[in-house]
C-alpha cells in the first residue's frame, strides 16, 4: 500500500517526457457507443451547479446506439418485496417521474456555444462515447512512460469497459459500489456524466431507480452545516417525499459527484467524523466523505469524476474500480464524430440541399483523408474538446453565410477555452486558488510567445524546462507545476509525430500557440524585472498614500510642520510618473502588433483563413518527402489574435477565467494602435495580405477604429483571393463600418457567385471601378448585378464583367439594368458568350441610356449584322463613344463598313482591328495587350486563328499605302503580331 500511495511528484523533476500517462493505444475489438452527449469542458458542470433552476423543456426520447464486441450487464436482482411496496407508493406519486422530467430538461441543454456555432443535438441526434478503460491506483501513481506516439501504440491493452457497465462486479466477484472516473482536461468527464443522467431519465440505465447528481464546485461553495436530507431537498424539490424513505425502501439509488478536485476531503477520523444519520448537519466535505466510506446509505453507489492529480484524495479501499477516460485513442472513433457532427441536417445554412449535402460529403472526406495519414491532428484529435473545435472551425469557415458581430474565430477559440475552465482552479488545496487558464497564460502563453518570436512550432525537454521551472521558488509553485504537468499538459501539448521528433512536443492545435501567445502579451506578461518591481512599487505607494492623504492634512492643521505636504506630493509624484512609462507598454503591444500583422516576408502566402483550412483538412498532392526541408513557420494569426482579444466580448469572457484585461488598457492600446496599424495599412499591399487586415479589422470589433482604417483605402485589392461565404461577409461587415466610397474593388478571379454578391451588396454599391473578371458569373449573378446598377445609392461607374458566362439571359438583366442606371460609364463584357442574341439585347435598350461612354464587346462570336446593329445605336447615343468589336466572327464586308465610321462625323469609335483605313489603329496595343492579358482564358487555336487574320489586314493595308512612315508603322506592329504567333505556336505564351 505504501508503494501505491507513492505521489506524481517523486518523479525525476527534470524529464518532462515522463510528465504524464501516456495514451492507450491498442486498436483491438472495443464497444463504441453512441448516444446524446453534450459540449465538452465545465460547461458540462454548469448544470449540477445550477441544478435547481429546472427546466419544463420536454425533449424527444429517441436515441440511437451503435454496440459491437461488448454485452450490457443485466440489471441486478430486485429488492424485498417490502421494498418494492413502498417504491410502487413513491413512484405512483410521481415523484421520481418528476425528477427524471426535471433532470432531462435541464441535462438536454445546449450551451450557447452550440447553438451559436453549429447545429444543435437534441436526444434524438447522436454523440460518440470516448474509450473508457479500467484502471487502478497503482497505475494511477506509477512512473508513466517516455510520452511518445510510439510509447503509447505499444502500451499492454486494458480492458474496455462501457459506462453502463462501471458498477459490474469486479474480477474478484465483489459488487462494485464506488467507482472514480478520471480524465485530463477535455476528455469528456462531463459529457458522459451528462449522458448517463440523460439514459437514466429516458429508462436506459435501469439498474437504478433513482439517480442523483450533485456539482462539487457547487459543495465548495457551501460553508454552512447541511444534513444530506436537507442538501437533496434543496437541490431536487421533486425528491422531498422520497428521502424520507431513502434508506428504508432499499432504493437502488446512484449519487453523482462531478468534479471531486473541487472539494477538500479528508478522510481521517480526527478531520471528518462519522456519520450514519441523513438528517444529521454536517459541512457538505463531510457528507461526501461518509458516503465514499460506505457509513452513510451503505447501499448507494456513487461515481466521482476527477482529475488525475486529485485521485489520490480518496483512499484506496473506499474506491470498487478506477476507469479511465481516454478520448477517442482510435480514429475510427474520430472519423465517427466528424461524420456525424458535419452530416448534421441544416448544418451547411438554407442553402439548397443537394449543393449543402455534397459540400458536407465533401468536407467530411477531405477530413477523414487528412486522418488517414496520421498527421498531427489525430493526435490533437485525441480529446474530444479538440473533436468540437475542429468541427466549430469548419462550420465557421465554410458554412458561415452572414457572420454576426459577436462571430469571430477568436470568439471561437475563448468559447472554447470557457467551455474547458471555466471556474476552473488549478489547485484547490493552494491558498492562492490561482485560475487554470491563468497559469496557463502565464507559463505555456510564454512558451507559445517565445516560440512566435523564434518562429518555432517544435518544442524540446529543454524549452520546457526554461519556461516552467527556471523561476520555482516556493513548495506551492511547485506543487502547482505537478498539477499542471498531471491534469492539463496534455490539453496544450502533444508528442510530435514527425519522424526524429518522437521526444519533442507540439502545440495539439497549431493555432491555439498564437491564440496563448497573443494572450501572452496582451495581458502584459511580457515584462521586464524593472516594469514589473516598478508596478508594484506604485500600487503599494497610491494605496498607501490614499490612506496617509487625511492624516498628513490633520497633522498640518495641528502642528506648524509645512514640510508635511510637500513630503507627501512628492511621494505622490512616483504612481503618475511610472502611470506614464507603463503607458509605452501599450505602445510596445501596438507596435508589436503592427510588426507582425505586416510582416514582409509574409505578404505571399495564403490568407489566415486558407491557413488554417490547410491545417485542418490537410493539403491535397503528394506528402513531403521525411528528408525534404520544411516550409518557413508563419505566424499570421497571431496579431490578429491580440486584435480579437482586445474585443468587449472576447475580454468579457477571459475575465471569467480569471484573466482580467481593464477596458482602460484596452482603450490604451487601441490609441496606440492607431498610429502604427493603420499608418502601415495605408501602403499598397499584396491581395492575400489585405484580407488578413481586413479579417483583423472584423476579430477587432471596435467600430469606430475599423471606421477609420477602411476610410484611409481608397483601393481595395482582392484579387485571386479564394472570396469563400465567410470571406464576402467579413469584407462586408468592416465596410459596412463607413460610408465614403471605394475608388476601385478588385475582385478578379475570386470565385464569385450570386450569393457572393448578394452579400457583398452594400459593400458593391460604393464601389466606382468594379472588377469581377474570371469569377464564373451566370445569369443568377447578372440579376444581382441588374439590382445594384438599379439602386438609387449605386456609385459604380466603370464595371468589367470579362471572361464570366454572362450568356443571353446575362445580357437581358444586363440590359434592363443600363436603361435605368445613372453612375456607369464603362462596361467591359469582353469574351461573356452574348452571341448575337446577346448583343441585340443591349442594343435594344441601349438608347435608354444617357451616361454610358465606352462599351466592350470583344470575343463574343458576334456575325456582322449584330457588330452593325450596336454600332448604329452607339452612332446615335449621346455620350457613347467607343465600342470594342474585337476578335468577332466579323467579315471583310463589315470591316468596310465598320472602318468608315469617323468619330467627328458618327460620333463613335468602332475598335476591331489593328488597322484603321490605310493606317495603323491607335488602338492596336490595346488591342493586343488585351489578348496576351486573357490568352490564358481564351481558346489559344481562335485566338491563333484570329491573329493570323489580323496579320493579313495588316499586309493588304501595308501595300495599299505608300507613304513609308506608315509603312514602317505597319512593319513595326506585324513583327509584334508574328512574335505573338510564334509564342503561341511553341506554347510559350
Amino acid at each position: 500500500m505504501s508503494r501505491a500511495m507513492q505521489c506524481q511528484s517523486c518523479l525525476p523533476w527534470g524529464s518532462w517526457a515522463r510528465l504524464s500517462r501516456s495514451l492507450a493505444g491498442s486498436r483491438g475489438t472495443r464497444s463504441v457507443s453512441v448516444c446524446a452527449a453534450a459540449v465538452p469542458g465545465p460547461a458540462g458542470r454548469c448544470f449540477l451547479r445550477k441544478i435547481l433552476r429546472t427546466s419544463s423543456i420536454s425533449l424527444p426520447r429517441g436515441c440511437v446506439r451503435y454496440q459491437g464486441g461488448s454485452e450490457q450487464s443485466p440489471a441486478p436482482p430486485g429488492s424485498s418485496r417490502h421494498g418494492q411496496s413502498q417504491l410502487r407508493n413513491v413512484a405512483s406519486s410521481g415523484a421520481i417521474k418528476k425528477h427524471q422530467k426535471s433532470l432531462s430538461a435541464w441535462f438536454s441543454h445546449q450551451p450557447n456555444e452550440e447553438r451559436q456555432f453549429g447545429p444543435s443535438f437534441s436526444l434524438d441526434a447522436v454523440h460518440v462515447d470516448p474509450v473508457i478503460r479500467e484502471s487502478s491506483l497503482e497505475e494511477i501513481l506509477k512512473p508513466s512512460p517516455d510520452l511518445t506516439i510510439q510509447n503509447q501504440l505499444q502500451q499492454p491493452s486494458r480492458r474496455v469497459i462501457s459506462l453502463h457497465n462501471l458498477f459490474d462486479v469486479d474480477a474478484c466477484g465483489r459488487q462494485v459500489k464506488n467507482v472514480v472516473l478520471y480524465g485530463t482536461v477535455g476528455t469528456g468527464k462531463s459529457t458522459l456524466i451528462k449522458k448517463m443522467v440523460v439514459d437514466w431519465c429516458h429508462g436506459r440505465l435501469p439498474r437504478f431507480e433513482l439517480v442523483i447528481p450533485f456539482s462539487c464546485e457547487d459543495l465548495s461553495h457551501s460553508h454552512a452545516h447541511v444534513s444530506l436530507r436537507r442538501l437533496i431537498t434543496k437541490k431536487y424539490q421533486h425528491l422531498r417525499d422520497v428521502v424520507p424513505v431513502l434508506e428504508a425502501s432499499n432504493l437502488r439509488v446512484l449519487f453523482i459527484l462531478n468534479g471531486l478536485e473541487r472539494l477538500n476531503l479528508d478522510f481521517r477520523l480526527a478531520g471528518t467524523e462519522l456519520c450514519c444519520d441523513p438528517n444529521e448537519p454536517v459541512p457538505p466535505s463531510a457528507i461526501v466523505v461518509n458516503l465514499l466510506r460506505k457509513y452513510l446509505l451503505p447501499e448507494a453507489s456513487i461515481i466521482v469524476t476527477t482529475r488525475p492529480s486529485a485521485v489520490r484524495r480518496i483512499p484506496g479501499k473506499y474506491v470498487g474500480r478506477y476507469a479511465e477516460i481516454c478520448g477517442f485513442s482510435d480514429t475510427n472513433l474520430q472519423k465517427l464524430y466528424f461524420q456525424m457532427r458535419l452530416s448534421q441536417p441544416g448544418c451547411a445554412g438554407e442553402e439548397s440541399q443537394d449543393r449543402s449535402s455534397a459540400e458536407q460529403e465533401n468536407l467530411v472526406e477531405m477530413l477523414s483523408r487528412n486522418l488517414e495519414r496520421h498527421d498531427q491532428i489525430t493526435a490533437a484529435c485525441f480529446l474530444p474538446s479538440y473533436c468540437w473545435l475542429v468541427c466549430t472551425t469548419l462550420h465557421f469557415l465554410y458554412f458561415t453565410r452572414t457572420v454576426p458581430p459577436s462571430q469571430t474565430l477568436t470568439g471561437i477559440y475563448t468559447s472554447f477555452l470557457r467551455l474547458n475552465f471555466s471556474g476552473e482552479v488549478l489547485d484547490s488545496t493552494d491558498p492562492t486558488h490561482i485560475s487554470m487558464m491563468k497559469y496557463v497564460a502565464k507559463t505555456v502563453g510564454k512558451l507559445a510567445y517565445e516560440g512566435v518570436m523564434s518562429r518555432k512550432t517544435c518544442f524540446s525537454e529543454e524549452d520546457l524546462q526554461q519556461c516552467f521551472e527556471v523561476k520555482m521558488k516556493t513548495e506551492s509553485e511547485l506543487n502547482l507545476l505537478e498539477v499542471f504537468r498531471s491534469d492539463v499538459f496534455r490539453f496544450f501539448l502533444s508528442p510530435c509525430v514527425q519522424p526524429g521528433k518522437e521526444h519533442a512536443f507540439v502545440f495539439t492545435i497549431p493555432a491555439m500557440q498564437e491564440y496563448l501567445a497573443a494572450l501572452y502579451v496582451v495581458l502584459g506578461e511580457k515584462k521586464t524585472l524593472a516594469q514589473r518591481v516598478g508596478q508594484e512599487l506604485s500600487e503599494v505607494i497610491g494605496k498607501v498614500s490614499e490612506d496617509v492623504a487625511v492624516v498628513v492634512t490633520i497633522i498640518s492643521k495641528v502642528l506648524p510642520l509645512r514640510f508635511l505636504p510637500v513630503l507627501f506630493n512628492l511621494l505622490k509624484i512616483f504612481p503618475r510618473y511610472f502611470s506614464r512609462v507603463s503607458g509605452k507598454d501599450k505602445d510596445a503591444i501596438a507596435h508589436t502588433m503592427a510588426e507582425e500583422l505586416f510582416k514582409e516576408e509574409d505578404y505571399y502566402n495564403d490568407d489566415v483563413l486558407d491557413q488554417i483550412n490547410s491545417s485542418i483538412l490537410g493539403v491535397e498532392g503528394p506528402m513531403r518527402h521525411p528528408d525534404e526541408a520544411a516550409d518557413d513557420e508563419v505566424f499570421e494569426l497571431f496579431p490578429i489574435f491580440m486584435g480579437g482579444i482586445l474585443s468587449r466580448r472576447n475580454r468579457a469572457i477571459l475575465e471569467q477565467l480569471g484573466c482580467s484585461i481593464k477596458n482602460l488598457a484596452a482603450f490604451e492600446i487601441a490609441k496606440a494602435m492607431k498610429k502604427t496599424v493603420i499608418r502601415k495599412g495605408r501602403k499598397g499591399l499584396p491581395p492575400s495580405e489585405l484580407m488578413d487586415y481586413l479579417f483583423f479589422l472584423h476579430e477587432f470589433q471596435n467600430e469606430r477604429f475599423t471606421a477609420e482604417a477602411i476610410r484611409s483605402l481608397r483601393a481595395v485589392n482582392l484579387s485571386s483571393v479564394k472570396m469563400t461565404p465567410l470571406k464576402c461577409s467579413v469584407l462586408a461587415s468592416v465596410m459596412s463600418t463607413t460610408c465614403h466610397e471605394v475608388e476601385e474593388l478588385n475582385l478578379t478571379s475570386c470565385n464569385l457567385d450570386s450569393g457572393s454578391l448578394r452579400t457583398l451588396f452594400p459593400a458593391l454599391l460604393r464601389c466606382k471601378a468594379l472588377h469581377l473578371q474570371l469569377n464564373s458569373l451566370g445569369s443568377d449573378a447578372c440579376k444581382e448585378i441588374r439590382d445594384l446598377l438599379l439602386h438609387d445609392k449605386c456609385a459604380v461607374s466603370s464595371l468589367r464583367l470579362a471572361n464570366n458566362p454572362v450568356g443571353e439571359q446575362g445580357a437581358r438583366y444586363l440590359a434592363e439594368a443600363l436603361a435605368g442606371n445613372r453612375s456607369l460609364t464603362q462596361l467591359s463584357l469582353l469574351h461573356t458568350a452574348l452571341g448575337d442574341a446577346g448583343a441585340e439585347a443591349i442594343a435594344q435598350r441601349l438608347a435608354e441610356n444617357q451616361h454610358l461612354r465606352e462599351l466592350n464587346l470583344g470575343y463574343n462570336s458576334l456575325t456582322d449584322a449584330a457588330a452593325l446593329r450596336v454600332v448604329e445605336v452607339a452612332k446615335r447615343h449621346e455620350t457613347l463613344d467607343k465600342v470594342h468589336l474585337y476578335f468577332n466572327d466579323i467579315s471583310e464586308d463589315g470591316k468596310r463598313a465598320l472602318d468608315s465610321l469617323r468619330m467627328d462625323r458618327d460620333g463613335v469609335r468602332a475598335l476591331v482591328f489593328l488597322t484603321a483605313g490605310t493606317d495603323v489603329s491607335d488602338y492596336w496595343s490595346h488591342i493586343l495587350n488585351v489578348a496576351q492579358r486573357n490568352l490564358p482564358f481564351w481558346d489559344r487555336e481562335r485566338v491563333r486563328q484570329h491573329l493570323a487574320l489580323l496579320l493579313q489586314d495588316l499586309e493588304s493595308s501595308r501595300r495599299q499605302t505608300a507613304n513609308p512612315w506608315r509603312k514602317a508603322k505597319f512593319l513595326r506592329v506585324e513583327s509584334e503580331v508574328k512574335k505573338m504567333l510564334g509564342k503561341l505556336q511553341n506554347g510559350t505564351l
